[in-house]
C-alpha cells in the first residue's frame, strides 16, 4: 500500500514537472517574441514539448532504447531556437541596427544550415554512437565538399567580401570610384557584387571579391570636392610664366571649376614637340567631369589664341624641294573689304590699308566671352569679321541689352580716338573673329597721313550730333556752329591722345 502511494505521488510529480517545464519554456518564448521580437514558430513549440517530455522521463527514471530518440529530437529542435536568437540579436540587432549593414538572406540561411549540420553530427556521434559510419560519411562528404568548394569559391568569396565591404563601408551609393581604369558612380551594393554606372551610362557589375582585393579609390570621400588634372603642350619659344598665367586664367573662368582651392599649373615635361604643362583643378560632383574638362580646354584654346601662344603640332623633319608660294593671311581679304567700307579709313590708300591689316590682330572669342568691359580704359578699336556680339550697359546693378553687331560693324573707336572709358560691355554671342586695331597702329596712320586728323574729327563730330538727336539735313545756324565747335574739340583731343 505504501509503495503504491509513492508510485502515485511520483507519477503526479512527473506530470507536474512535464506541465511546468512546458509552460515555463513556452512563456519564455512568448516574452522573447513580444518584447524582443524573436521570431519563434511551431518548431519552438515542438522543442518546448520535447523538453518537457525529456524532463519528465528523466525525473521518473525511465530507461530504454527509445529514450535516444527523445534526446535526438531535443537536440535537433533546439537548433531552431538558436537560429531564431542569432537572427534577432546578431543579424538584426548588431549588424542591421548598430552597424547599419544589411545581411543578405542567403547568408543567414547558410549559417542556419551549418548549425543544423553540427547538431545532426552531434546527435549521430553522441546519441547513436555511429562513429564508424560517421567517418565514412565525412570522408565521402569531404570529397564532395572539395568539389562544391571549387565550384562555388567565387560565389562565397563575393559574399564574404560583400559583408566586409558593408561593414567597413569604404564607399556608399552615389560615390564615384576609380575602378578598372574607369570613373564610375556606385548605383547598388549587394551581397555578391557592386553595380556602377559610367558617364556614358554603361553599367558595370564588379564582383565584391575583385574590389576587395584591389585598391579602392573613392573620389567622393570624405567630401565630394576632389582634384583632377589635365595636360596641354605649348610652344617652346613662350616663357613658362607667361604660359602659366594664361592657363590659370582659362581654368579659373571655366564653368564647374571650384574657386577654392585655387587651380595650379606645373611644368611636367620637355617633350619632343612641346613643353607639357599639367593643370590641377578642383571640382565637386564627378558626374560633371567631362563637361568641366571640355570647358577648360575650350577656354585654353581661345586664351592661347588671343595671347598668340601656339599649341604645336608633332614635329617631323622633312626635306622638300618646291617653290615657295606667297600666302595670304587668314581673313585678310574680308578685313580689307570691311575696312574699305568703314568711313574712319576713307583717307587711306590700299598700301596704307594693307599696313594697318598687317599690324592689327585678329582675335577669336568663344560664346559668352567678354570682348570689352564697361568702364575700362580703351586703347584699341574692334571690327567684327565673323559671328556676332551684343552690347549691354550696367544700370541699377543689372545688365541691360541694347543691341547686336555683326560682320562689318565697328565698336570701341570713340574710346580709342578720344581717350574716354568704355561706355558699354561687348560679349560674343557665338564663336566670332574680331579685328583689333591698337592705339599704336592708329598713331602711325595719324603721323603718316595728317589729313586723316581733319576727316576723323568731322566723323566724330557728326556722330556726336547724331547722338544728341540733331540730323545733318535739318541743321540750323546754331547747330552748324555746334558742329564746328565739336570738330575743333575732337581735333584737339586727337592730337593730345596720339601726341601729335
Amino acid at each position: 500500500m505504501f509503495i503504491h502511494l509513492l508510485e502515485t505521488q511520483k507519477t503526479v510529480l512527473t506530470a507536474i514537472i512535464f506541465v511546468a517545464t512546458f509552460f515555463i519554456a513556452l512563456t519564455i518564448g512568448r516574452l522573447l517574441k513580444r518584447r524582443a521580437g524573436v521570431k519563434l514558430g511551431i518548431p519552438f513549440q515542438l522543442f518546448c514539448l520535447t523538453l518537457a517530455f525529456y524532463a519528465a522521463i528523466w525525473f521518473y527514471g525511465v530507461e530504454g532504447e527509445w529514450r535516444k530518440h527523445v534526446d535526438a529530437a531535443a537536440i535537433l529542435l533546439s537548433t531552431a531556437f538558436i537560429v531564431a536568437l542569432l537572427d534577432r540579436y546578431l543579424w538584426g540587432g548588431y549588424f542591421e541596427k548598430k552597424r547599419q549593414t544589411p545581411i543578405p538572406e542567403f547568408l543567414r540561411q547558410v549559417v542556419a544550415l551549418f548549425i543544423y549540420l553540427i547538431a545532426m553530427l552531434v546527435v549521430l556521434s553522441t546519441v547513436y554512437h555511429a562513429q564508424t559510419q560517421l567517418k565514412g560519411l565525412l570522408a565521402g562528404s569531404g570529397i564532395a565538399a572539395i568539389v562544391i568548394g571549387f565550384a562555388t569559391q567565387d560565389l562565397f568569396g563575393g559574399i564574404i567580401a560583400g559583408i566586409a565591404l558593408q561593414i567597413s563601408r569604404p564607399y556608399k551609393v552615389g560615390d564615384w570610384l576609380n575602378i578598372q581604369d574607369r570613373f564610375a558612380e556606385v548605383m547598388e551594393i549587394n551581397w555578391r557584387s557592386t553595380r556602377l554606372r559610367t558617364n556614358d551610362a554603361i553599367y558595370l557589375d564588379v564582383p565584391n571579391y575583385q574590389i576587395a582585393r584591389g585598391t579602392i579609390i573613392n573620389l567622393h570621400y570624405p567630401t565630394q570636392a576632389h582634384a583632377m588634372r589635365l595636360r596641354v603642350g605649348v610652344d617652346y619659344n613662350v616663357p613658362p610664366n607667361r604660359v602659366k598665367d594664361s592657363l590659370l586664367r582659362a581654368t579659373s573662368t571655366a564653368e564647374g571649376v571650384m574657386p577654392e582651392p585655387h587651380p595650379k599649373v606645373f611644368v611636367m615635361d620637355f617633350a619632343e614637340s612641346a613643353v607639357v604643362y599639367e593643370i590641377k583643378f578642383w571640382m565637386g560632383n564627378h558626374a560633371a567631369y567631362n563637361d568641366v574638362c571640355d570647358a577648360i580646354r575650350t577656354n585654353i584654346w581661345y586664351e592661347l589664341k588671343r595671347q598668340r601662344i601656339r599649341i604645336p603640332f608633332p614635329i617631323r623633319t622633312l626635306q622638300l624641294e618646291r617653290r615657295r608660294l606667297q600666302t595670304i593671311p587668314e581673313g585678310h581679304a574680308e578685313a580689307q573689304a570691311i575696312l574699305r567700307g568703314e568711313p574712319l579709313f576713307d583717307c587711306l590708300d590700299d598700301t596704307q590699308l594693307d599696313n594697318v591689316l598687317h599690324s592689327a590682330r585678329i582675335n577669336h572669342y568663344g560664346r559668352g566671352e567678354r570682348v570689352i568691359e564697361e568702364g575700362a580704359d580703351g586703347d584699341s578699336m574692334f571690327i567684327v569679321l565673323r559671328g556676332s556680339v551684343h552690347v549691354s550697359v550696367l544700370r541699377n546693378g543689372s545688365h541691360i541689352r541694347l543691341g547686336s553687331m555683326r560682320s562689318g560693324d565697328c565698336f570701341g573707336e570713340m574710346s580709342l580716338l578720344t581717350g574716354e572709358r568704355r561706355s558699354a560691355t561687348i560679349r560674343a554671342d557665338n564663336d566670332c573673329e574680331v579685328l583689333e586695331i591698337s592705339k599704336e597702329v592708329m598713331g602711325e596712320i595719324m603721323r603718316d597721313s595728317p589729313q586723316c586728323l581733319t576727316q576723323l574729327s568731322e566723323i566724330l563730330a557728326k556722330r556726336k550730333l547724331e547722338g544728341e538727336g540733331i540730323l545733318r539735313d535739318t541743321l540750323s545756324d546754331d547747330s552748324a556752329e555746334k558742329e564746328r565747335e565739336y570738330r575743333a574739340t575732337f581735333l584737339g583731343r586727337l592730337r593730345q591722345v596720339f601726341e601729335l
